[in-house]
């Protein structure tokens, strides 16, 4: 298997660069014509990378392709390219967090029009339980009841948990436009939480650490951390929300023919049986998905939620759902409903 290359190698080849003669480094490559995809991802995403990094290094368009990836919350990452992070393909949670590089000029204002319409992963919201589900925790219900200790990321910084309490929204609204319904389960479920951390990789890991009853997460997220050992079970509730994660070349990336190359992989049927061995659902067709360890049924890993409700179809899409819910109120715009739930309830998290 083809080695990932890690930071020394960059170091290396820098230094290559400066010793030999015909370099290009406006194109990102040194004298052997190298070149390197500086990735900035949603923390969930590492894992998963390195196995279809090592895959699109085995095709002839990632010959001699270096990455150089960034990990972190997913609003975070935005607001680094924001702030002068290189990055030539992002790959987060949220289109909003695509679409504040595209109001910056970073990324083309037609990064949807492909096949995907964006999307590179797609999952579900899920409940992390203690194994064997002491608690019954089966429904949405069940997680507004007196004791009952969650965990969530906080919305203010992390994609994660945004789509978790959407999904939460839909379940108490059933889709539709019931706003006092909405606030009221909000209010309840807030109420239980005992943690908001940063991001869903940091809230996994309080989870795992021993704190609370129940994590809300992907499901994808579950799966991996059942992988890796931990000693967990999750709940696919019978209604909940589809999770749909954009990537984009940005406006750097386009100056380099790899990082197209390598974001029409990450949509292709290789990279998507790679991200479903780790939990995420294929977002297109044709796709053999392998046994997927960690899952409940590792051969019939996805199943099919009863409702599914969707950012598009329940929220008018995220260039609308954003503002209404999490808008932070600053600048003369209006203060999102979740975010001002949050500060009603004391529930303002980690950021």
């Amino acid at each position: 298997m083809k080695q990932f290359k890690v930071a020394a190698t960059l170091a290396l080849a820098g230094v290559l660069a400066l010793t030999a003669c015909g370099g290009d480094s406006g194109s990102g490559g040194d004298a052997g014509g190298s070149e390197t995809i500086r990735l900035s991802g949603f923390s969930i995403l590492e894992a998963a990378n390195e196995g279809i990094f090592e895959d699109f290094q085995d095709t002839d368009a990632g010959q001699d392709v270096d990455f150089e990836p960034s990990y972190g919350a997913s609003g975070d990452q935005s607001r680094a390219v924001v702030a002068g992070n290189e990055a030539d393909v992002v790959h987060y949670s949220l289109e909003t967090d695509v679409t504040r590089l595209v109001k910056e000029g970073l990324v083309a204002e037609n990064w949807k029009d492909n096949a995907t319409k964006g999307i590179a992963t797609s999952s579900v919201v899920v409940f992390v339980v203690r194994p064997g589900n002491p608690d019954g925790i089966e429904t949405w219900d069940d997680l507004v009841q007196p004791g009952v200790d969650v965990i969530t990321p906080n919305p203010g910084s992390s994609g994660s948990a945004r789509w978790n309490i959407l999904a939460a929204w839909a379940h108490a609204t059933q889709g539709g436009d019931d706003e006092a319904a909405g606030r009221d389960f909000i209010t309840k479920l807030l109420g239980n939480v005992i943690a908001l951390p940063g991001s869903g990789r940091e809230a996994t890991t309080a989870f795992t650490d021993g704190s609370g009853d129940v994590l809300l997460s992907y499901e994808n997220e579950a799966i991996l951390a059942k992988q890796n050992g931990a000693d967990i079970d999750y709940v696919v509730p019978p209604d909940t929300l589809l999770i749909e994660n954009p990537a984009a070349v940005t406006t750097e990336g386009e100056k380099k023919p790899a990082a197209k190359d390598f974001l029409d992989f990450l949509t292709g049927p290789e990279a998507q049986a790679d991200y479903a061995s780790f939990g995420f659902r294929p977002v297109v067709d044709g796709v053999d998905i392998p046994e997927v360890e960690g899952a409940n049924d590792p051969s019939d890993p996805f199943p099919t939620p009863d409702t599914l409700y969707t950012i598009d179809d329940n929220f008018g899409g995220w260039g609308e759902a954003a503002d209404k819910y999490f808008g932070d109120g600053e600048e003369g715009n209006p203060l999102g409903i979740i975010t001002e739930l949050q500060q009603q309830t004391g529930q303002v998290g980690e950021q």
